[in-house]
């Protein structure tokens, strides 16, 4: 059988869940190998029986909280977490690698080497993205303004339809994202690119979503639409959570592998004496804080959120892609505060199709959070609406349609 490699930014959990179901899928028709530079989540692979190659140079902890602040738009660049001079030995062994294994194909998502390595080494280059990380999201002026700069003085000036198409021209414009991209193009005598949206581009991209969502009318050829990638974690449910009284409406507060300690401490506190139930898997955000947890919350590690999450009756998330295809697929309506700019997107894309409220994240509170709680309790045409998109998201299978993506293109002959 032919060798297939999944890239992935082990610190994610979102990116390696995703890579783990494709692979799950896939594993019948080829030889499945996945490498990574560090992260907590590297285990999970292994867990599940894949081969993996722990690649070096490993990331150190400077890095990896680089990488967390620029998950929490806390950097100026926050798609471009290394330097050139970070990545080049790691293009260099993975040109190597690539030699030796002579991959079909690389899948990956934001293990950010691999996009110039892949395209030195001319070996195909598959990323697994969404609708609102492609250049026809920003062509259509979808992108919103950033929140860290959203001042009420530029909403007097100028309309959200000109904010939008003008931050969506500014993203396709600006080659500073890219910049370290293009040194090692430049390097490697590859073709340069003109902002980061074209670095992400492989030579086929496949959408972790449906056409719906974001209702682009029209993308292109080398794109495919193969639906939600929802982790399907083996962890077990915790014993309080599947014996928590159904009293009152239950809330799923969950921030990923980004949120910003501080806040999530401030939200916790918030909910002192609220008439919810709360399932909180954000213990890692808020190790070694002094924080009073309230006796209606639950406090957990990670948790299997495609179980966990239909359990509650509001998602209150970050914006990431698997947190918010999770909540729709689990029928809850959604309060988000997106830490950066594709967050922002993803949540943007529920407002618009009517299931969400999105909370600028420099205006973010627990008094502001628990008030769109309670709006989009008592707001029935949200839960129709996010049941409506329920059932369009249930007719995708992502992992299969994958797996019949990859067999058709890069199956044995």
């Amino acid at each position: 059988m032919k060798t297939i490699i999944f890239a992935v930014a082990g610190y994610n959990l979102a990116e390696t869940g995703r890579h783990i179901e494709i692979a799950k899928a896939c594993r019948d028709h080829f030889n499945i190998l996945f490498l990574s530079y560090g992260g907590n989540f590297e285990n999970l692979i292994e867990d599940e029986g894949f081969n993996l190659i722990r690649m070096e140079p490993r990331l150190t902890e400077k890095q990896l909280q680089h990488v967390k602040k620029a998950l929490n738009g806390e950097t100026l660049n926050t798609v471009g977490y290394f330097s050139a001079g970070e990545m080049t030995p790691r293009v260099e062994n993975e040109i190597k690698l690539f030699k030796e294994i002579n991959p079909a194909c690389v899948l990956t998502g934001w293990c950010q080497s691999i996009f110039i390595s892949t395209r030195i080494a001319k070996v195909p280059f598959i990323n697994v993205l969404h609708s609102t990380s492609i250049t026809e999201y920003y062509e259509a002026g979808l992108q919103s303004w950033p929140d860290r700069r959203n001042y009420p003085w530029l909403r007097k000036i100028f309309s959200e339809e000109q904010l939008n198409r003008f931050a969506s021209n500014l993203v396709l414009r600006m080659k500073l994202p890219a910049k370290s991209f293009n040194i090692l193009a430049k390097k490697y005598g590859i073709r340069e690119f003109k902002n980061f949206i074209e670095v992400l581009g492989g030579d086929y991209t496949l959408l972790a979503d449906i056409p719906q969502w974001v209702g682009l009318k029209n993308i292109r050829s080398n794109l495919h639409y193969i639906g939600p990638l929802p982790y399907k974690s083996k962890q077990e449910i915790p014993e309080e959570i599947l014996n928590m009284s159904k009293d009152k409406p239950v809330v799923y507060f969950a921030m990923g592998s980004s949120g910003k300690p501080k806040l999530i401490a401030e939200i916790i506190e918030g909910f002192k004496d609220k008439p919810y139930r709360i399932i909180a898997p954000v213990k890692s955000h808020i190790n070694n804080m002094n924080i009073k947890i309230p006796d209606n919350v639950i406090i957990t590690d990670f948790l299997p959120a495609h179980r966990v999450n239909p359990l509650a009756d509001v998602s209150v998330i970050h914006g990431g892609q698997n947190t918010v295809m999770n909540a729709c697929l689990s029928g809850t309506p959604i309060v988000g505060i997106g830490m950066h700019a594709e967050q922002q997107a993803n949540l943007d894309a529920c407002v618009r199709k009517g299931f969400a409220i999105r909370i600028f994240k420099r205006e973010a509170s627990a008094e502001k959070i628990l008030r769109a709680i309670e709006k989009i309790l008592n707001n029935n045409k949200a839960k129709e609406e996010v049941n409506k998109f329920k059932n369009e998201l249930a007719q995708w299978n992502g992992p299969v349609n994958a797996a019949t993506f990859l067999c058709e293109k890069f199956g044995e002959d």
